[in-house]
């Protein structure tokens, strides 16, 4: 049973940092893509970094320099550092696996096919 839970959300001030842990089951990540959503009261879920089979990463522009994804395959868990947290990011956080083919990854939702249940990350002072 495929199954994705994630961790480590929280309140945190501008400024600050978060990490989150996406723990997967039920298949490895080896030959797997996964993906950080988020999605923001009112907005739609969109997608934040995703990283690859082969580790090659991808991230939303919002982020990039703020945030790195990261894997550890031992653990069979993906990790979202995120940094210089600014009130916008303020979302849940989901993570998922794609469907694609050959462990590549995107940042389109409909791409995905298995998700966790999310976790809170408020950025507030």
């Amino acid at each position: 049973q495929v199954q994705l839970v994630e961790s480590g959300g929280g309140w945190v001030q501008p400024g600050g940092s978060l990490r989150l842990s996406c723990a997967a089951s039920g298949f490895t990540l080896d030959y797997n893509g996964i993906g950080w959503f988020r999605q923001a009261p009112g907005k739609e879920r969109e997608g934040v970094s995703c990283i690859d089979s082969r580790g090659s990463t991808f991230y939303v522009d919002s982020v990039k320099g703020r945030f790195t994804i990261s894997r550890d395959n031992a653990k069979n868990t993906i990790y979202l550092h995120m940094n210089s947290l600014k009130t916008e990011d303020t979302a849940v956080y989901y993570c998922a696996r794609t469907t694609r083919r050959f462990g590549s990854c995107g940042l389109i939702r409909a791409e995905y096919g298995a998700w966790g249940q999310g976790t809170q990350v408020t950025v507030s002072s």
